[in-house]
Protein backbone atom coordinates (compact mmCIF):
# COMPACT_ATOMS: atom_id res chain seq x y z
CA UNK A 1 0.00 0.00 0.00
CA UNK A 2 2.64 2.21 1.34
CA UNK A 3 4.99 1.89 -2.36
CA UNK A 4 1.47 2.34 -4.11
CA UNK A 5 0.78 5.68 -2.39
CA UNK A 6 4.27 6.65 -3.39
CA UNK A 7 3.90 5.51 -7.20
CA UNK A 8 0.51 7.64 -6.94
CA UNK A 9 2.34 10.72 -5.43
CA UNK A 10 5.28 10.65 -8.10
CA UNK A 11 2.77 10.68 -10.74
CA UNK A 12 0.90 13.51 -9.32
CA UNK A 13 4.26 14.92 -9.14
CA UNK A 14 5.26 14.29 -12.89
CA UNK A 15 1.88 15.72 -13.89
CA UNK A 16 1.83 18.65 -12.02
CA UNK A 17 5.63 19.41 -13.08
CA UNK A 18 4.26 19.27 -16.30
CA UNK A 19 1.17 21.00 -16.28
CA UNK A 20 3.37 23.69 -14.64
CA UNK A 21 5.65 23.39 -17.77
CA UNK A 22 3.63 23.73 -20.10
CA UNK A 23 2.06 26.84 -18.64
CA UNK A 24 5.02 28.37 -18.48
CA UNK A 25 5.77 27.91 -21.98
CA UNK A 26 2.56 29.28 -22.75
CA UNK A 27 3.36 32.32 -20.63
CA UNK A 28 6.74 32.34 -22.41
CA UNK A 29 4.97 32.94 -25.99
CA UNK A 30 2.50 35.03 -24.98
CA UNK A 31 4.85 37.63 -23.77
CA UNK A 32 5.92 38.41 -27.68
CA UNK A 33 2.10 37.86 -28.75
CA UNK A 34 -0.75 40.48 -28.83
CA UNK A 35 -3.77 40.84 -29.78
CA UNK A 36 -5.16 44.35 -30.23
CA UNK A 37 -8.40 44.34 -31.02
CA UNK A 38 -12.13 43.17 -30.66
CA UNK A 39 -14.36 40.79 -32.84
CA UNK A 40 -16.53 43.40 -34.07
CA UNK A 41 -13.43 45.12 -35.67
CA UNK A 42 -12.57 42.18 -37.94
CA UNK A 43 -16.07 41.14 -39.15
CA UNK A 44 -15.51 42.78 -42.59
CA UNK A 45 -12.72 40.98 -43.20
CA UNK A 46 -14.17 37.47 -42.59
CA UNK A 47 -14.04 35.89 -45.81
CA UNK A 48 -13.37 32.60 -47.52
CA UNK A 49 -10.04 31.80 -48.42
CA UNK A 50 -8.37 33.90 -51.07
CA UNK A 51 -5.23 35.31 -52.20
CA UNK A 52 -4.07 38.48 -53.60
CA UNK A 53 -5.49 38.48 -57.16
CA UNK A 54 -3.45 39.05 -60.15
CA UNK A 55 -4.09 41.08 -63.11
CA UNK A 56 -6.38 39.19 -65.75
CA UNK A 57 -4.06 39.96 -68.70
CA UNK A 58 -1.37 38.91 -66.81
CA UNK A 59 0.55 36.10 -67.98
CA UNK A 60 1.38 33.31 -65.16
CA UNK A 61 4.65 33.40 -65.53
CA UNK A 62 5.05 37.31 -65.64
CA UNK A 63 6.76 38.50 -62.62
CA UNK A 64 4.95 41.50 -61.87
CA UNK A 65 6.11 43.02 -58.35
CA UNK A 66 8.59 41.73 -55.35
CA UNK A 67 8.91 38.11 -55.48
CA UNK A 68 6.51 37.15 -57.84
CA UNK A 69 2.73 37.19 -58.27
CA UNK A 70 1.90 36.14 -54.52
CA UNK A 71 4.90 37.46 -52.95
CA UNK A 72 6.06 34.56 -52.32
CA UNK A 73 9.34 33.70 -54.43
CA UNK A 74 8.18 31.17 -56.51
CA UNK A 75 7.30 30.86 -60.56
CA UNK A 76 4.73 28.39 -62.02
CA UNK A 77 7.45 27.62 -64.64
CA UNK A 78 7.84 24.08 -65.66
CA UNK A 79 9.90 22.43 -67.88
CA UNK A 80 13.34 23.97 -66.82
CA UNK A 81 16.61 22.73 -67.08
CA UNK A 82 17.91 20.26 -64.43
CA UNK A 83 21.33 21.24 -65.17
CA UNK A 84 23.51 24.07 -66.28
CA UNK A 85 26.83 23.61 -68.15
CA UNK A 86 29.68 25.23 -66.45
CA UNK A 87 29.35 28.68 -67.48
CA UNK A 88 26.09 28.34 -66.69
CA UNK A 89 22.39 28.43 -68.56
CA UNK A 90 22.40 30.11 -72.02
CA UNK A 91 23.32 33.75 -71.29
CA UNK A 92 20.67 35.61 -74.16
CA UNK A 93 21.57 39.03 -73.46
CA UNK A 94 23.50 41.47 -71.38
CA UNK A 95 23.56 44.89 -70.91
CA UNK A 96 24.43 48.13 -69.05
CA UNK A 97 22.92 51.73 -68.15
CA UNK A 98 20.91 50.38 -64.92
CA UNK A 99 23.45 52.68 -62.63
CA UNK A 100 23.76 52.30 -58.87
CA UNK A 101 21.24 50.01 -56.67
CA UNK A 102 20.06 46.85 -55.64
CA UNK A 103 17.12 46.80 -56.98
CA UNK A 104 15.45 43.33 -58.82
CA UNK A 105 13.42 43.63 -61.63
CA UNK A 106 9.75 43.23 -62.47
CA UNK A 107 8.39 41.91 -65.30
CA UNK A 108 4.97 41.72 -67.08
CA UNK A 109 3.93 41.44 -70.56
CA UNK A 110 7.30 41.83 -72.57
CA UNK A 111 8.04 45.09 -70.30
CA UNK A 112 10.31 44.90 -67.36
CA UNK A 113 11.27 47.60 -64.38
CA UNK A 114 13.91 48.40 -61.73
CA UNK A 115 15.28 51.69 -60.46
CA UNK A 116 18.64 53.12 -60.25
CA UNK A 117 21.07 55.82 -59.85
CA UNK A 118 21.70 57.55 -62.78
CA UNK A 119 24.39 60.59 -62.66
CA UNK A 120 22.82 62.63 -59.75
CA UNK A 121 19.16 61.43 -60.07
CA UNK A 122 17.35 58.11 -59.16
CA UNK A 123 14.87 57.10 -61.81
CA UNK A 124 12.67 54.75 -62.52
CA UNK A 125 13.62 52.60 -65.55
CA UNK A 126 11.57 51.07 -68.29
CA UNK A 127 13.28 48.32 -70.88
CA UNK A 128 12.10 45.60 -72.91
CA UNK A 129 11.64 42.12 -71.49
CA UNK A 130 13.15 40.43 -74.56
CA UNK A 131 15.98 41.65 -75.21
CA UNK A 132 16.88 44.74 -72.11
CA UNK A 133 17.13 47.63 -75.07
CA UNK A 134 15.47 50.77 -73.14
CA UNK A 135 12.07 52.12 -73.24
CA UNK A 136 12.17 55.19 -70.52
CA UNK A 137 13.73 56.43 -67.61
CA UNK A 138 11.78 58.91 -65.25
CA UNK A 139 13.44 60.82 -62.56
CA UNK A 140 11.49 59.87 -58.94
CA UNK A 141 14.60 61.15 -56.03
CA UNK A 142 17.99 62.62 -56.61
CA UNK A 143 19.75 60.87 -53.82
CA UNK A 144 19.97 57.21 -52.41
CA UNK A 145 21.21 53.57 -54.42
CA UNK A 146 17.09 51.90 -54.84
CA UNK A 147 16.77 48.29 -53.27
CA UNK A 148 13.16 47.88 -53.72
CA UNK A 149 11.77 46.61 -56.66
CA UNK A 150 9.13 48.23 -58.70
CA UNK A 151 5.12 46.95 -58.68
CA UNK A 152 3.39 46.37 -62.38
CA UNK A 153 -0.34 46.74 -61.52
CA UNK A 154 -2.82 47.62 -64.95
CA UNK A 155 -1.83 50.66 -66.65
CA UNK A 156 1.11 51.99 -63.35
CA UNK A 157 4.15 51.38 -61.58
CA UNK A 158 4.53 51.98 -58.50
CA UNK A 159 7.90 52.54 -57.06
CA UNK A 160 9.46 53.23 -53.22
CA UNK A 161 13.12 55.19 -53.70
CA UNK A 162 15.90 54.87 -50.92
CA UNK A 163 14.38 58.40 -49.05
CA UNK A 164 10.53 57.48 -49.01
CA UNK A 165 9.70 59.02 -52.16
CA UNK A 166 6.94 56.64 -53.08
CA UNK A 167 5.34 57.36 -56.76
CA UNK A 168 2.87 56.00 -59.55
CA UNK A 169 3.33 56.65 -63.52
CA UNK A 170 2.48 55.81 -66.63
CA UNK A 171 3.28 52.29 -67.70
CA UNK A 172 3.56 52.75 -71.29
CA UNK A 173 5.35 56.36 -70.80
CA UNK A 174 6.67 57.03 -67.44
CA UNK A 175 5.00 60.20 -67.04
CA UNK A 176 4.75 60.96 -63.56
CA UNK A 177 1.01 60.74 -62.43
CA UNK A 178 1.20 61.15 -58.53
CA UNK A 179 4.05 60.90 -55.32
CA UNK A 180 3.92 60.99 -51.92
CA UNK A 181 6.64 61.10 -49.15
CA UNK A 182 7.30 59.08 -46.16
CA UNK A 183 8.93 61.74 -44.75
CA UNK A 184 7.46 65.16 -45.28
CA UNK A 185 3.96 63.47 -45.53
CA UNK A 186 3.83 60.78 -43.02
CA UNK A 187 6.41 61.82 -39.98
CA UNK A 188 8.52 58.81 -41.08
CA UNK A 189 12.21 58.57 -40.68
CA UNK A 190 14.36 56.68 -43.34
CA UNK A 191 16.21 53.39 -41.58
CA UNK A 192 19.49 53.42 -41.79
CA UNK A 193 20.02 51.60 -45.38
CA UNK A 194 16.68 53.47 -46.66
CA UNK A 195 13.63 52.26 -47.32
CA UNK A 196 13.83 49.37 -49.40
CA UNK A 197 10.46 48.23 -49.31
CA UNK A 198 7.75 47.14 -52.41
CA UNK A 199 4.25 48.79 -52.43
CA UNK A 200 1.62 46.19 -52.45
CA UNK A 201 -1.00 47.27 -54.79
CA UNK A 202 -4.58 45.74 -53.39
CA UNK A 203 -8.33 46.65 -55.00
CA UNK A 204 -8.10 50.37 -55.09
CA UNK A 205 -4.97 50.96 -52.56
CA UNK A 206 -1.39 51.03 -52.71
CA UNK A 207 -0.05 49.51 -49.35
CA UNK A 208 3.85 50.83 -48.00
CA UNK A 209 4.98 51.75 -44.33
CA UNK A 210 6.58 55.00 -43.65
CA UNK A 211 7.17 53.34 -40.08
CA UNK A 212 5.87 56.53 -38.06
CA UNK A 213 4.28 56.05 -34.89
CA UNK A 214 0.62 57.50 -36.81
CA UNK A 215 1.37 56.01 -39.94
CA UNK A 216 3.19 52.93 -39.74
CA UNK A 217 1.71 51.49 -42.53
CA UNK A 218 -0.71 54.06 -44.99
CA UNK A 219 -3.05 52.95 -47.42
CA UNK A 220 -3.52 55.56 -50.47
CA UNK A 221 -5.80 55.85 -53.30
CA UNK A 222 -4.03 53.77 -56.40
CA UNK A 223 -5.19 56.71 -58.72
CA UNK A 224 -4.43 59.62 -56.89
CA UNK A 225 -2.03 59.12 -53.94
CA UNK A 226 -4.62 60.60 -51.40
CA UNK A 227 -4.34 58.84 -47.89
CA UNK A 228 -6.93 56.32 -47.00
CA UNK A 229 -5.79 55.28 -43.72
CA UNK A 230 -2.99 55.10 -41.37
CA UNK A 231 -2.28 52.42 -38.70
CA UNK A 232 -0.83 53.08 -35.64
CA UNK A 233 2.00 51.56 -34.46
CA UNK A 234 0.80 49.51 -31.04
CA UNK A 235 2.36 50.62 -28.08
CA UNK A 236 2.16 46.70 -26.72
CA UNK A 237 5.00 45.71 -29.27
CA UNK A 238 7.68 47.75 -27.87
CA UNK A 239 10.62 45.20 -27.03
CA UNK A 240 13.44 43.43 -28.72
CA UNK A 241 13.48 45.52 -31.94
CA UNK A 242 13.35 49.29 -32.84
CA UNK A 243 10.62 51.45 -33.80
CA UNK A 244 9.73 52.09 -37.26
CA UNK A 245 9.97 50.79 -40.33
CA UNK A 246 11.83 47.18 -41.48
CA UNK A 247 13.22 46.44 -44.87
CA UNK A 248 10.37 43.88 -45.74
CA UNK A 249 7.39 44.03 -47.44
CA UNK A 250 3.56 43.62 -46.87
CA UNK A 251 1.88 40.45 -47.70
CA UNK A 252 -1.86 38.96 -47.74
CA UNK A 253 -3.44 36.50 -45.01
CA UNK A 254 -6.66 34.75 -44.88
CA UNK A 255 -5.19 33.54 -41.67
CA UNK A 256 -8.25 32.96 -38.83
CA UNK A 257 -10.75 32.92 -41.88
CA UNK A 258 -9.63 36.95 -41.58
CA UNK A 259 -8.19 38.70 -44.95
CA UNK A 260 -5.37 41.09 -43.93
CA UNK A 261 -2.12 42.44 -44.38
CA UNK A 262 1.23 40.99 -42.51
CA UNK A 263 4.37 42.74 -42.45
CA UNK A 264 7.57 42.91 -40.75
CA UNK A 265 8.22 46.28 -39.02
CA UNK A 266 10.86 47.16 -36.73
CA UNK A 267 9.02 46.04 -33.48
CA UNK A 268 7.97 43.05 -35.04
CA UNK A 269 5.65 41.13 -37.17
CA UNK A 270 2.31 43.21 -37.88
CA UNK A 271 -1.11 42.30 -39.25
CA UNK A 272 -3.58 44.88 -40.10
CA UNK A 273 -7.02 45.01 -41.26
CA UNK A 274 -7.74 46.56 -44.68
CA UNK A 275 -10.29 48.08 -44.34
CA UNK A 276 -9.45 50.77 -41.67
CA UNK A 277 -5.65 49.87 -41.25
CA UNK A 278 -6.73 49.11 -37.47
CA UNK A 279 -3.65 46.64 -36.06
CA UNK A 280 -4.89 43.16 -35.59
CA UNK A 281 -2.23 41.38 -33.90
CA UNK A 282 1.48 41.23 -33.33
CA UNK A 283 4.43 39.26 -32.15
CA UNK A 284 7.71 40.62 -31.77
CA UNK A 285 10.29 37.98 -31.09
CA UNK A 286 11.61 37.70 -34.27
CA UNK A 287 12.39 41.63 -33.89
CA UNK A 288 15.99 42.66 -33.60
CA UNK A 289 17.78 46.42 -32.58
CA UNK A 290 19.60 46.49 -36.01
CA UNK A 291 17.33 45.61 -39.49
CA UNK A 292 14.55 42.90 -40.13
CA UNK A 293 14.42 42.65 -43.70
CA UNK A 294 12.75 39.57 -44.73
CA UNK A 295 9.13 39.30 -46.23
CA UNK A 296 7.08 36.83 -43.92
CA UNK A 297 5.89 33.76 -45.09
CA UNK A 298 1.77 32.97 -44.97
CA UNK A 299 0.03 29.78 -45.22
CA UNK A 300 -3.44 29.54 -44.44
CA UNK A 301 -3.47 30.22 -40.69
CA UNK A 302 0.77 30.17 -40.53
CA UNK A 303 3.08 32.86 -40.65
CA UNK A 304 6.56 32.27 -40.71
CA UNK A 305 9.07 34.86 -39.67
CA UNK A 306 12.92 34.96 -39.38
CA UNK A 307 15.25 37.84 -38.83
CA UNK A 308 18.72 38.08 -38.93
CA UNK A 309 21.60 39.45 -35.66
CA UNK A 310 21.05 36.59 -33.99
CA UNK A 311 16.78 36.92 -33.35
CA UNK A 312 16.03 33.72 -35.18
CA UNK A 313 12.96 32.04 -36.65
CA UNK A 314 9.34 31.41 -35.85
CA UNK A 315 6.52 30.01 -36.94
CA UNK A 316 2.82 31.59 -35.67
CA UNK A 317 -0.67 29.69 -36.11
CA UNK A 318 -3.79 32.66 -36.59
CA UNK A 319 -7.21 31.92 -34.68
CA UNK A 320 -10.33 33.97 -33.94
CA UNK A 321 -10.90 34.24 -30.53
CA UNK A 322 -13.17 36.32 -27.89
CA UNK A 323 -10.67 38.84 -28.14
CA UNK A 324 -10.37 38.85 -32.10
CA UNK A 325 -7.31 37.32 -33.70
CA UNK A 326 -5.00 35.27 -31.36
CA UNK A 327 -1.61 34.60 -31.82
CA UNK A 328 0.26 31.29 -30.58
CA UNK A 329 3.93 30.71 -31.13
CA UNK A 330 4.26 26.89 -33.11
CA UNK A 331 7.73 27.04 -31.86
CA UNK A 332 10.70 29.53 -32.19
CA UNK A 333 14.31 28.47 -33.19
CA UNK A 334 16.99 31.01 -31.67
CA UNK A 335 19.79 32.89 -34.00
CA UNK A 336 22.05 30.17 -33.99
CA UNK A 337 19.69 27.17 -34.92
CA UNK A 338 17.85 29.02 -37.93
CA UNK A 339 17.67 33.02 -38.72
CA UNK A 340 17.84 34.39 -42.40
CA UNK A 341 19.48 37.60 -42.38
CA UNK A 342 18.39 38.66 -46.13
CA UNK A 343 18.13 36.68 -49.39
CA UNK A 344 14.55 35.75 -48.33
CA UNK A 345 12.85 32.10 -48.08
CA UNK A 346 10.37 30.13 -49.90
CA UNK A 347 7.76 27.13 -48.68
CA UNK A 348 7.37 24.33 -51.15
CA UNK A 349 5.45 20.88 -50.24
CA UNK A 350 5.35 22.09 -46.10
CA UNK A 351 8.70 22.84 -45.98
CA UNK A 352 10.80 26.12 -45.65
CA UNK A 353 13.89 26.78 -47.47
CA UNK A 354 16.36 29.62 -46.82
CA UNK A 355 20.05 30.69 -46.59
CA UNK A 356 20.90 30.43 -42.61
CA UNK A 357 23.28 32.80 -40.94
CA UNK A 358 24.10 36.16 -40.24
CA UNK A 359 26.35 36.89 -43.37
CA UNK A 360 25.93 34.01 -44.50
CA UNK A 361 23.67 31.62 -46.86
CA UNK A 362 23.62 28.26 -45.32
CA UNK A 363 21.33 26.56 -47.51
CA UNK A 364 18.54 24.78 -45.20
CA UNK A 365 15.31 23.06 -44.94
CA UNK A 366 12.77 23.36 -42.14
CA UNK A 367 9.60 21.32 -41.96
CA UNK A 368 6.74 23.97 -42.05
CA UNK A 369 4.23 22.69 -39.43
CA UNK A 370 7.24 20.94 -36.77
CA UNK A 371 10.04 23.04 -37.22
CA UNK A 372 12.30 19.75 -37.59
CA UNK A 373 15.50 20.61 -39.06
CA UNK A 374 15.45 18.12 -41.98
CA UNK A 375 19.41 19.15 -43.83
CA UNK A 376 21.54 22.23 -43.17
CA UNK A 377 22.73 24.97 -42.38
CA UNK A 378 25.24 23.72 -45.19
CA UNK A 379 28.00 25.95 -47.09
CA UNK A 380 27.29 25.29 -50.07
CA UNK A 381 29.22 26.26 -53.40
CA UNK A 382 29.09 30.26 -52.86
CA UNK A 383 30.09 32.62 -49.70
CA UNK A 384 28.56 34.50 -47.55
CA UNK A 385 24.70 35.91 -47.91
CA UNK A 386 22.23 33.99 -50.68
CA UNK A 387 19.07 35.48 -52.43
CA UNK A 388 16.48 33.05 -52.82
CA UNK A 389 13.54 31.77 -55.90
CA UNK A 390 12.28 28.83 -56.42
CA UNK A 391 10.28 26.99 -59.88
CA UNK A 392 9.61 23.80 -61.24
CA UNK A 393 11.22 21.64 -58.04
CA UNK A 394 14.63 23.80 -57.68
CA UNK A 395 15.84 26.38 -55.45
CA UNK A 396 17.69 29.20 -57.13
CA UNK A 397 20.84 30.29 -54.67
CA UNK A 398 22.15 33.94 -55.60
CA UNK A 399 25.56 34.47 -53.41
CA UNK A 400 26.78 37.50 -52.44
CA UNK A 401 30.12 36.48 -54.12
CA UNK A 402 28.01 36.36 -57.04
CA UNK A 403 28.05 32.18 -57.71
CA UNK A 404 24.97 30.75 -58.92
CA UNK A 405 23.28 27.78 -57.65
CA UNK A 406 20.93 25.57 -58.51
CA UNK A 407 19.67 22.68 -55.86
CA UNK A 408 17.09 20.41 -55.82
CA UNK A 409 13.66 21.45 -53.21
CA UNK A 410 13.79 18.02 -51.53
CA UNK A 411 13.05 17.44 -48.23
CA UNK A 412 15.58 14.57 -48.06
CA UNK A 413 18.80 16.21 -48.92
CA UNK A 414 20.93 19.17 -49.53
CA UNK A 415 21.21 18.01 -53.45
CA UNK A 416 23.61 20.79 -55.63
CA UNK A 417 22.63 20.50 -59.68
CA UNK A 418 25.34 23.31 -60.66
CA UNK A 419 26.78 25.80 -60.09
CA UNK A 420 28.18 28.91 -62.12
CA UNK A 421 30.48 31.95 -61.39
CA UNK A 422 28.87 35.35 -62.79
CA UNK A 423 30.17 37.31 -65.68
CA UNK A 424 29.54 40.78 -63.79
CA UNK A 425 29.81 41.40 -59.97
CA UNK A 426 30.33 44.99 -59.48
CA UNK A 427 29.39 44.83 -55.90
CA UNK A 428 27.54 42.19 -53.23
CA UNK A 429 25.39 40.27 -55.43
CA UNK A 430 22.78 40.81 -53.48
CA UNK A 431 19.62 41.70 -55.91
CA UNK A 432 17.15 38.69 -55.81
CA UNK A 433 16.98 36.87 -59.26
CA UNK A 434 14.32 36.59 -60.88
CA UNK A 435 12.15 33.62 -62.42
CA UNK A 436 9.61 35.04 -65.17
CA UNK A 437 8.87 33.25 -69.03
CA UNK A 438 11.44 30.60 -68.21
CA UNK A 439 14.57 33.48 -68.29
CA UNK A 440 16.74 33.90 -64.55
CA UNK A 441 17.13 37.60 -65.02
CA UNK A 442 20.35 38.77 -62.78
CA UNK A 443 20.76 42.38 -61.98
CA UNK A 444 24.34 43.73 -61.01
CA UNK A 445 24.24 46.93 -60.35
CA UNK A 446 24.40 48.84 -63.77
CA UNK A 447 24.84 45.35 -65.56
CA UNK A 448 21.67 43.48 -66.48
CA UNK A 449 21.70 39.80 -67.43
CA UNK A 450 18.79 37.39 -68.76
CA UNK A 451 19.62 33.53 -69.17
CA UNK A 452 17.69 31.14 -70.82
CA UNK A 453 16.23 28.47 -68.51
CA UNK A 454 14.26 26.23 -71.29
CA UNK A 455 14.93 22.58 -72.15
CA UNK A 456 16.33 22.73 -75.89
Amino acid sequence: MKRTLLVVLGICSLLIAANIMSMSLQDHWQQHAFTFTSPSTIQSGLVQPVVAAAEPTLSPNDWPQWRGVNRDGKSPASQLLTQWPSDGPPLIWSVKGLGRGMSTVSIAQGQLFTMGKLDKQVCLIARRAETGEPLWETKIDAEGDPTGAPTIHENHVYAISYHGKVVCVERQTGKLIWSRDFVADFGGKVPTWGFCESPLVDGEHVLCTPGADDALIVALNRSTGETVWKTKAPSKMKGPGHAGAGYSSIVVSTGAGVRHYVQLVGQGVIGVSPTDGVALWGYNRVANGVASIPTPLVHQDYVFASTGYGAGAALLQLSKSSDGIQVKEVYFHPGNKAQNHHGGMVLVNDHVYFGHGQNNGLPMCIELLTGKIKWGPIRGPGAESAAIAYADGHLYFRYQNAVMALIEASPDAFKLKSSFKLPSHLDNSWPHPVIANEKLYLRDQDVLMCYDLTKH
